[in-house]
């Protein structure tokens, strides 16, 4: 059954005659199996094989004795051997991750290293059909991405060639007796008995329900993985078409979108629009990001409030602002500035703004980007800074004053610009102009003897 399961593979699949193979062996019953398979066909397919094996330091002598276990074999059969002792636990201490993403993230550093290393073009995997319907569960009652949801991938591109997982159309008691009529003698790793970890809660608690009820149950996962993966790429495609119509702008680790545009997009791609942006983003999807996260963030996009921000796991910030909204690590800070103006001149803001200060007896003409007063009519110095909380304004042509959080909200200013937009008060904080934005009653209609104050906008590098 083994070896025609690993036929077929090679078959349906199109693995490459006289290829270079590296195989992961933990020198448990499903990667010798593997290993043992591999060599039995080695000469008919023409394979080089590769064994790697890793040795997590976590059971002491016992671990480095599954080490020199696989080293024998392989001696035994004329195998090229590889293998390693990494202290996965000072990994633990550096990183902070658990104890089985940290082995997965240390082992497959090593075999990335052993396919550039032989400039393989596979590298084979042990997982049988229990270790899919442990996955695929665990990520549907945790959550996942709808990709996710399929499982792990019988093939996917992986370092110099592709990752290849022969056996995840049968049981692991098929790969324990393929083990036992060969004579092979497995290692077994006794933290697999303990329910400490989630996964093997689910094996001894869930699985032998499911299998009860259909003892090739495990067929039926792989169908359901395969089918998923085949619609969820296919979707993924349509997503990628979309999204060019949706992204306002695109740098290294930041995006921002038209918020509009997206919410024309049909919802089942909406999300999958949201895992691309974080894929892309993050290069690597952290653990702590959850499907959670995702949920929360189109929830917030169809929401009414048009201005929020949102926190994700390792500092990415996604920040809406009215149609926009941007996924990025960099949290804007906000320069504070108090700048006392006493005399006309140029003053530089440290937000890249230059306010021009003139006195003038002549009547001046109302622009956009100037602002005329009476000096008769303010208190000096002049003030320019930030807004404060509780501002308020008189408005020019308009009777009483109106808060300047609400001027910065109908005018749709950027929640990211109004910390540090200039306001220009008198000494006596009545606000005289917001640039670009609101004049006070402050600018009215001069007498022509009447000594002026021109305050200009010379420029700004927004």
């Amino acid at each position: 059954m083994v070896i025609n399961q690993l036929k077929d593979f090679i078959k349906q699949n199109n693995i490459i005659r006289n290829s270079v193979v590296v195989i992961g062996v933990s020198g448990g019953p499903d990667s010798m199996a593997l290993a043992h398979s591999f060599l039995s066909i080695r000469e008919d397919y023409g394979f080089s094989i590769v064994i790697a094996h890793v040795d997590h330091m976590f059971r002491g002598q016992e671990s480095l004795d599954d080490l020199e276990y696989v080293k024998n074999w392989c001696r035994m059969n004329n195998i090229q051997f590889e293998g390693k002792s990494i202290n996965v636990n000072q990994y633990i201490e550096e990183t902070g991750l658990s104890s089985q993403l940290a082995a997965r993230e240390c082992r497959y550093r090593f075999f990335d290293e052993m396919m550039r290393k032989y400039q393989a073009n596979y590298l084979a995997l042990g997982h049988h059909g229990e270790d899919q319907v442990e996955t695929i569960l665990m990520r549907l009652v945790r959550g996942s991405s709808s990709i996710g949801y399929a499982g792990i991938r019988e093939k996917r591109p992986y370092s110099t060639g592709e990752i290849i997982r022969p056996f995840l159309d049968l049981r692991k008691q098929d790969l324990t007796t393929y083990c036992q009529k060969q004579g092979i003698v497995p290692r077994k790793d006794p933290s697999n008995d303990k329910d400490v970890y989630t996964r093997n809660r689910f094996r001894h608690h869930i699985l032998p329900f499911i299998f009860e009820e259909n003892p090739t149950a495990q067929k039926r996962f792989q169908q359901f993985s395969r089918q998923q993966l085949e619609d969820e790429l296919y979707l993924m495609e349509l997503t990628e078409e979309k999204l060019n119509t949706v992204i306002k702008n695109k740098q290294k680790q930041a995006v921002t979108i038209d918020v509009k545009q997206f919410l024309n997009v049909p919802i089942s791609l909406q999300r999958r629009c949201i895992q691309l942006i974080l894929e892309y983003v993050y290069l690597y999807l952290p653990e702590g990001l959850t499907q959670g996260h995702l949920n929360s963030i189109l929830t917030l996009l169809h929401n009414e409030k048009t201005t929020w921000e949102q926190h994700l796991p390792e500092g990415l910030f996604v920040t809406r602002s009215y149609n926009e909204c941007t996924f990025t690590f960099e949290q804007l800070n906000v320069k504070y500035y108090t700048i006392s103006i006493n005399e006309p001149g140029v003053y530089e803001l440290p937000n890249g703004f230059s306010i021009k200060v003139e006195l003038n007896n002549q009547c001046l003409e109302p622009k956009n980007d100037m602002f005329i007063c009476s000096v008769k009519d303010v208190s000096f110095p002049l003030i320019v800074r930030n807004r404060k909380n509780g501002d308020r304004m008189s408005l020019k042509g308009m009777n009483g004053s109106k808060k300047l959080k609400d001027i910065f909200i109908d005018e749709k200013m950027k929640q990211s610009l109004r910390d540090e937009w200039p306001i220009i008060t008198d000494s006596q904080n009545n606000i005289l102009w917001v640039p670009f934005v609101k004049k006070s009653a402050f600018e009215r209609n001069f007498s022509t003897d009447e000594s002026l104050i021109a305050i200009q906008v010379v420029s700004k590098s927004f």
